[in-house]
C-alpha cells in the first residue's frame, strides 16, 4: 500500500469514527467545509487549487492528497494542479519544495491512473 493510499484509508476511518461518535464539532467542520468550497464568486475548482497551494506551505500531506483529488474532481487539469503547487512552493520557499515531492506522488497516482481527466 502506498503512502497516498494509507493516508486515504486513515482519513476515511477517522471520518467514519467521528460520524459514529456523533461529534458535533466534526459535523460543524464538515458544514463549514461544504460552505467554503461551494461555487460562489470563485468556482469550487479554483478554491480547491488555492487549498492545494496552502497545503504545500503548511506541509500537510493529507491536505495535499485531499485537495488535489477534489480539484481534479472539480475539473482541474494536471497542469492547473502543478501551477497551484508552484505557487505554494514560491510562497513557502525551500521547505515547500520538499512538500511538493509528496504532492507529485498524488498527482502521478490520480492523473496517470486515468481517474480524473487531464484536461
Amino acid at each position: 500500500m502506498s503512502n497516498v493510499d494509507e493516508i486515504v484509508r486513515r482519513r476515511k476511518k477517522a471520518h467514519k469514527k467521528l460520524l459514529d461518535l456523533k461529534s458535533e464539532t466534526y459535523r460543524a467542520f464538515l458544514e463549514m467545509e461544504r460552505a467554503a468550497y461551494a461555487d460562489g464568486a470563485l468556482a469550487k475548482k479554483h478554491k480547491e487549487l488555492i487549498a492545494v497551494g496552502i497545503s504545500v506551505v503548511i506541509d500537510c500531506e493529507s491536505c495535499m492528497q485531499w485537495h488535489i483529488e477534489q480539484a481534479a474532481k472539480a475539473g482541474a487539469s494536471a497542469q492547473e494542479v502543478l501551477e497551484a503547487l508552484e505557487v505554494g512552493m514560491e510562497m513557502g520557499g525551500g521547505p515547500a519544495t520538499v512538500s511538493v515531492r509528496f504532492a507529485l506522488e498524488v498527482m502521478d497516482q490520480l492523473f496517470r491512473e486515468g481517474r480524473p481527466s487531464d484536461g
